[in-house]
């Protein structure tokens, strides 16, 4: 099976507000990729960005796909970088380093492999409503993504705490150390990616 065309996918994608199910949504063969997601932090080259300033998401879900004889890449929907984009310019433009943000904006990501996204990720979209109970953006078409055991444990997602959720926590330079300097001396398919 060659898997979902997820640049075919990306097309469709309007709803900027939902890039956590959209990510859900994009993948059906797990392999070797993995979620990351960056909470309260700037980014660089997204579409809703001017110039070269950043965007300051309250988190953000990008995709990273691990290869065995390639460089690793990132699936970014929200970017205006190549996509998919390979990680090294990604955490060149897009990413940028720590060193010239204060620290509260110091990046963390969690890499939570895709398996463990698809099997465990619930929302029932509610942190996208109002006090009053309306919509802060439309809602997708289809129902909200729900589990046996939840209907909502996006912030164990979302959390940069390591004791909470699935997955295993970077800081960015961590993050980039094991995948852009492991990737450099890719000699198997590894398990592990990006949330």
């Amino acid at each position: 099976k060659s898997g979902y065309d997820v640049v075919s996918f990306r097309r469709g994608c309007f709803r900027l507000a939902y890039r956590h199910e959209k990510t859900y949504r994009s993948k059906t063969e797990p392999g070797n990729l993995r979620l990351h997601q960056l909470l309260l932090v700037p980014l660089w080259k997204q579409k809703s960005g001017h110039e070269d300033r950043p965007v300051i998401w309250d988190y953000h879900v990008i995709l990273l796909k691990v290869g065995v004889k390639s460089d690793a890449v990132i699936y970014d929907l929200d970017s205006v970088l190549p996509f998919p984009c390979n990680l090294r310019l990604y955490a060149a433009q897009a990413l940028r380093s720590d060193r010239t943000l204060r620290p509260k904006f110091h990046r963390k990501l969690r890499v939570v492999p895709a398996h463990c996204f698809l099997l465990n990720f619930a929302s029932d979209r509610s942190h996208m409503k109002n006090a009053d109970g309306t919509w802060k953006m439309p809602p997708p078409s289809y129902r909200p993504i729900q589990t046996a055991e939840s209907k909502m444990n996006l912030d164990d997602f979302i959390s940069m705490n390591p004791a909470v959720g699935w997955g295993t926590v970077y800081t960015l330079g961590q993050f980039l150390l094991k995948y852009v300097v492991e990737d450099s001396s890719a000699s198997a398919s590894s398990s592990t990616a990006v949330s």
